[in-house]
Formats: structure tokens, sequence, C-alpha cells
């Protein structure tokens, strides 16, 4: 029978500057997570961390466009500098791959091209280091749990029933690997009509909420469906940055005070990671 797969915990740190390490993944894609992670880690950095951002989407890397950076980053000394936008130090395959070339690769060329975002990049001293994972639970997310120590992670779901089919799948990921889930972040949760302030919840309600209770982890908060959320992924200036007086913003920022309270313990009425290690260790053990 093959060993069950590793964290990063008890191995050598490529990152030993950085803090707090921290996934952000969804069961599926088309769920927003990388609009989620840009615009979180701009949040953090907003409070005055030093905040890094690496997009381990390997086949999709959209994180440059998001941040609004086109120039590749520079190498200094053997390695490479990240990137910096809106307060936030960045790497990307999207950098080093031609825009209208398909990456075509199998999961050791997936597990080399991690390791050398991690080993060849000089993030230098980061307080937190969010790592915007592809959707699912392949190569990636694996080879991740093998390479760093994870803090935690963070997963993206939409409001409708299925989400909560795709959480579990992912939770059980993390747990195989012994990474605690900080909690659930519920994209596209409703829409408010600009011109008559009606609420549809165009992908039913609730269902990132159901799925934090049943597991017996944070909900994080809800995001809405907003045309200037999207506006800002394109525009490469994220809504926390282009319209910080929003209520999109604010639960942006929200959601990003939670996940920093949830692994530094700051009195913000969320546990510390170290209390919620024991709830979640192992939701699908059977009494």
């Amino acid at each position: 029978m093959a060993d069950e797969p590793q964290s990063g915990h008890g191995k050598d740190n490529l990152i030993p500057g950085v803090k707090y390490v921290i996934a952000v993944s969804s069961g599926k894609g088309g769920v927003g997570k990388s609009t989620v992670s840009v615009n979180l880690a701009v949040a953090m950095a907003l409070t005055g961390a030093k905040v890094g951002l690496l997009d381990a989407d390997i086949y999709g890397p959209n994180i440059p466009m998001m941040m609004g950076v086109t120039k590749p980053p520079e190498q200094k000394d053997g390695k490479i500098a990240p990137a910096e936008s809106h307060g936030v130090k960045l790497i990307s395959m999207g950098f080093f791959v031609p825009e209208d070339t398909a990456v075509v690769w199998r999961g050791p060329m997936v597990h080399t091209a991690i390791q050398q975002l991690f080993r060849d990049v000089l993030w230098g001293e980061l307080d937190y280091l969010l790592i915007d994972l592809p959707p699912g639970t392949g190569d990636a997310q694996l080879t991740l749990t093998q390479l760093v120590p994870l803090t935690g992670a963070v997963t993206v779901t939409t409001p409708q029933e299925v989400a909560l089919h795709d959480v579990r799948k992912g939770m059980m990921m993390f747990q195989k690997v012994n990474v605690p889930l900080l909690g659930i972040v519920e994209n596209m949760s409703y829409f408010l009509c600009g011109h008559c302030g009606e609420r549809t919840e165009i992908f039913s309600h609730g269902g990132g909420e159901r799925a934090a209770a049943k597991l017996g982890i944070p909900f994080l908060g809800r995001i809405p469906i907003d045309p200037a959320i999207r506006d800002g992924g394109d525009s490469g200036t994220p809504i926390v940055v282009a319209d910080p007086a929003s209520p999109q913003s604010a639960a942006f920022r929200e959601i990003a005070q939670r996940i920093i309270a949830g692994v530094t313990g700051a009195a913000t009425g969320v546990p510390p990671i170290e209390s919620l290690l024991s709830k979640i260790k192992n939701p699908f053990a059977k009494p």
C-alpha cells in the first residue's frame, strides 16, 4: 500500500522569511477563486502587512492581468525578484509563458515548476504569502503540501447545494495531508440591483454557510456578484483599491481580517489556528 502524502511540515523550508502561508482553493473552477485571492492579498497589504501572492494555477495563470502587471520580473543574483503591484509581491507562470501558448505538462513538470516558484524567487520577509491554487485536487495541490509548511487553506465556493459536495472533496484532500482549513468564503453570494436595490440570489442561498456548519469550520463571509468586481479584475485594479468605500470592498476586508485572526490569534473574536486544529483535524472520521 502506498504511503499517504505528507504535508510540508518538517521539510526544508523553501521560504524561511514567510510567517504564514495560506492556500486559496476551490473544489471546481468558475467560482471566482483568483478574484478572491487577489482582493484578499491587497486587503491584507492595506493593513500594513507584508504580503506576497503566488499564482500556482500553472494551466490558467490570471494573476498578472488581475493585478495589472505586464512587465516580467527581473533577475537578481541568479534568482527572480517578484513583481510588485498594489503593495503585494507576486509571481506567476503567466510571466514566463506566452499569452497564447497552452501549458501541456504532466505531473512531474508541474511539481518542478511550483518548486521553482518557491526556491528561485526572492520573496524576502513576508507576513503572509497567499497561494492561488488551480481548482480541484490534483498534482499542484499535492506538490504544494509536500514542499512548504502551510499554515492553512481557505476554500472559495458559490452558494448552491452542489457546493457542499465540492467543498467536501477539497476538505478531504487537505485533511489527508494534515493542512487545517481556515474557513469557507461564499463568492457570488447574491446580486444587488444598482437601480432598484432588489436583492437576487442567483445561485440560491447559503450553501457556503451550510457547508461550513456541517464540516465544523469557520464561515468567513459572503461576497456579492457585482460588475465592479469583474471590472477590477479585467483592468488590473482590484475593487478594494478601485473603490475602497464600497460594500464589496468592505466584505473583502472583513474576510481578510478574519483570516488574519485565524492564523495569528488577533483579538477579533475568531479563534487562532491552534484552537481550530482539534475541531477540524478529521471532520470525516466515523463517530
